[in-house]
Formats: C-alpha cells, sequence, structure tokens
C-alpha cells in the first residue's frame, strides 16, 4: 500500500462548506493566528479571557438557548420550529457581505452570525444594516450563530424541507383545485382556498408570479409538496391587526382596499381588519345599492367614525372627506322662494323631495293642497318634478321645509256685485172703504 493509498475503512471527512467559503473573506481575516497574547477572537476578544466569560457571553447571544437546542437535528417539526421564536429573535448588524453569506454582530457576546444572502429579495444589505433574526443554531465546527430573517424565504430541497418552513414560490400552472408551483425546483401544490385571505375566482391571474408560502405537507419519499400563502398572510395579518387597534382613533382619515359590496355598504380592508362603511356614509347623494358607488379591489381614503374595541367593529364613513352641500344651502334656498325638485320618498305624514343632490326638503301632509288631504299619494308621486316654496332652512340639522300649496298661483277672489240703489216705497193711499168684518160707527 502506497502512501497515497487511503484504507477503505478510514472515514473521510465530509467538505464544510462554511469552510470552504474562507477564500471569500478579506484577508485579514483568513490570516494564520500568530501566538500572540493580543491576538483578537471573534468579534474583537482577546486570549486570556476565562472560560466562564466566554460561556456567559455566548449564552447571552444564543438567548437562553438549550445545548439539546444548539446541537439538535435541523428536521424539526411545525410545532417545534416556532417554541422560543421570540426569545431567540435578536437586532443584529451586518458587518460584512461576502455572497452568498451575510455576516451580522449581535449584542451580548463576541460570536458573528451567518445569514444567507437569498434572504434578502432586495439584494445585499449594506455594511452598518440593522437586521431583526432568529438564531437557528450553532455551527461549533467554525464558531458561527446560524441566523435565519423573520419571514424570509429559505432555500429548501427534499433534505431539508420541513413543514412549517417558509419558502419562494413560482406559479407554473394552474387546475380545477388549485396552483401548480416550484419550489426551487420541487413540484409543489397550492390549493385554491389557501392561495388569498379571500375567495379567489380566476386563479389564471397568478400565473408566474412569485410569493412566499409556508409548507404544510411535506413526504420527500412520495415526492409530495403543499404549501399554502393563506397560513402566512394570516399570521402576518395577525400581527397588523395588533399594531392597526394601537394606532386606531375616532376622527383619523386613513386609505383602504374595498374587500366586499353588500346592498347595505361595503367592508374595507384597513389593513389589518375591516371596517364597515354604511350606504348612507358613502356619498352625501342619496344611494340605495352600494355597488352602484363602489367595486371590489377599489382604493378609497374613509374616515374613522366609530370605534368598538371589544368587539372589533370599526363605522366608517366616506362622505365626511367631501364638501358638504349643505354648508352652501341657507344662500341657495332662501326662504320664501319658489325652487323646482323631484319627489323621492312618500310617508304617512308628508313627501321629501330632492332639491339637488344631496339636499331632501319635506312637504308635510298639511302643506300639499289648499283643502283637507287625508293620504299623500292622492297629490304627488314617487319621481314627480314639482314647484315648491321654501318656508324654512336649517342647516345645522340638514332640514328645509317646503310648501306645495305655497307655490300655487293664488285664485282670483269673485268680484263683488255692486249693490243696487234702494228705491223709496211708495206711501199707500188711505183706505175709504171700512174693512170687511170690522166694526162701524155708531
Amino acid at each position: 500500500m502506497t502512501d497515497t493509498d487511503q484504507p477503505i475503512d478510514t472515514p473521510v471527512n465530509p467538505v464544510d462548506p462554511l469552510k470552504e467559503r474562507r477564500h471569500l473573506l478579506p484577508a485579514k481575516d483568513r490570516k494564520v493566528p500568530s501566538l500572540d497574547q493580543d491576538q483578537t477572537i471573534g468579534a474583537g476578544g482577546k486570549f486570556g479571557v476565562s472560560e466562564d466569560d466566554i460561556e456567559r457571553e455566548l449564552q447571552e447571544a444564543m438567548g437562553g438557548m438549550s445545548e439539546k437546542e444548539i446541537f439538535a437535528e435541523p428536521v424539526r417539526s411545525e410545532q417545534q420550529a416556532g417554541e422560543g421564536t421570540e426569545q431567540n429573535r435578536k437586532v443584529g448588524r451586518v458587518i460584512r457581505v461576502h455572497p452568498p453569506d451575510v455576516f451580522l454582530a449581535l449584542p451580548g457576546g463576541r460570536s458573528e452570525g451567518l445569514l444567507s444572502v437569498m434572504q434578502f429579495p432586495d439584494g445585499p444589505p449594506a455594511v452598518g444594516t440593522e437586521v431583526e433574526v432568529t438564531i437557528e443554531g450553532y455551527d461549533n465546527s467554525n464558531g458561527l450563530l446560524i441566523l435565519s430573517r423573520k419571514g424570509a424565504a429559505m432555500q429548501a430541497d427534499w433534505s431539508s424541507v420541513t413543514r412549517g418552513m417558509i419558502v419562494e414560490a413560482r406559479v407554473t400552472g394552474t387546475n380545477k383545485g388549485g396552483l401548480e408551483v416550484d419550489v426551487n425546483g420541487i413540484r409543489g401544490f397550492l390549493p385554491i382556498s389557501q392561495v388569498d385571505l379571500y375567495r379567489v375566482e380566476n386563479p389564471d391571474q397568478f400565473l408566474n408570479q412569485r410569493f412566499l408560502c409556508m409548507v404544510t405537507e411535506a413526504d420527500p419519499h412520495d415526492r409530495n409538496l403543499v404549501v399554502s400563502r393563506r397560513d402566512l398572510l394570516e399570521k402576518e395579518r395577525e400581527e397588523a391587526k395588533a399594531k392597526l387597534w394601537l394606532e386606531l382613533e375616532e376622527g383619523q382619515v386613513r386609505e383602504g382596499i374595498v374587500r366586499s359590496v353588500k346592498d347595505f355598504g361595503a367592508f374595507v380592508d384597513l389593513g389589518g381588519g375591516d371596517g364597515l362603511v354604511h350606504v348612507s356614509e358613502i356619498s352625501w347623494a342619496r344611494i340605495h345599492d352600494a355597488s352602484t358607488a363602489l367595486q371590489t379591489g377599489q382604493k378609497v381614503k374613509v374616515v374613522v367614525l366609530k370605534l368598538d374595541r371589544e368587539r372589533h367593529k370599526v363605522s366608517l364613513g366616506m362622505k365626511q372627506l367631501m364638501t358638504s352641500p349643505w354648508d352652501e344651502a341657507g344662500t341657495r334656498f332662501q326662504v320664501g322662494s319658489v325652487v323646482a325638485g323631484k319627489v323621492t320618498r312618500l310617508m304617512e305624514f308628508g313627501a321629501f323631495v330632492e332639491l339637488e343632490s344631496g339636499i331632501e326638503g319635506l312637504i308635510h301632509i298639511s302643506e300639499l293642497a289648499p283643502q283637507r288631504v287625508r293620504r299623500v299619494k292622492d297629490i304627488v308621486q314617487a319621481g314627480q318634478e314639482v314647484q315648491v316654496l321654501v318656508l324654512s332652512v336649517d342647516p345645522e340639522q340638514r332640514r328645509i321645509s317646503l310648501s306645495l300649496k305655497g307655490a300655487l298661483p293664488k285664485a282670483e277672489e269673485p268680484v263683488a256685485e255692486e249693490e243696487e240703489d234702494e228705491v223709496p216705497a211708495k206711501a199707500p193711499r188711505p183706505r175709504t172703504t171700512p174693512l170687511r168684518g170690522g166694526i162701524g160707527r155708531s
């Protein structure tokens, strides 16, 4: 056996990818260390520091993780992946960028952290950038913490993909049940009910799009991969909802997206929660169906009218952001003037007349006609054009009193007949003969 021959039973050390990347580091970071006492380690510590100090600082950097958690197998269940996330979350500062790796310094320790540049979809971060990360484990051989960004996609293959992992999926096709996706070369499936928070009517709109998803099923043996975008959106929505309710106040003006339209109003997504714009609050003009004014997906500005924090209900308005026609109603409709309008509604007590968009007045039943009126519909009908007299205007209460009979032309009074001159009665002639049956003279 020659010196170059290797025994069969001699284990071959696997290539450490982290060691293979050392040539990418600057010369000052990969030079051979000397035996001088001032040689630095990690993020700047010196030899001679006690092991207790190193252990204490390492524990601070690890956020209290146990040895079992540090050296555990990378494949974890969804429940295990979520344990201790808040505790292990740190804010690190980028100190070096050497694609495909980003090196971070974490507070409270000398150990650096390693993060894949793939977790920065907008491009590599600048040195000095602060990044919120989660500690996933520890590479003992290289003295590096293995990090991941919150909500960032992880590079997955059949040897590493697990439930709960966040991956980037590209939609390659559609079928009756959902979307066909490609996850780093792995063929997967996204059910139609898991595409969005709301019902998806046209799945073809997602073709060739890329978005983050959460792995819900992963079976390497059967090559079965199922992902969900909705699970990730719901998780983000819950976080946004908590933030939204801390910020919401009555009177605030916010932007939102119309998610659904009903005949009684529209639900607007404020970015973490929905609010209702009642049909009466959409416009100053009377609207009977909200779908005539708003469409699903439309961006709108709304004002917060009322908050119910116990039941998490928000009442919104849109007309409050428009100029009210009642502001100039007193000058446009002066008392005593005759104006034109259209009858909009009939009530037992009278009829409402629209004078212009957003302004209605009331003709009381007693002002419909000169004679006594028993039924309003006997005098006017809905949609009828009428001339009315303005009796009073109250812009603050948004009320105008009108009169139909007051606008009618006055009937001419009958001309009184001239009295004939009285003819004086003639004096009666004296009777010459006695009355018959009377008593004569004796």
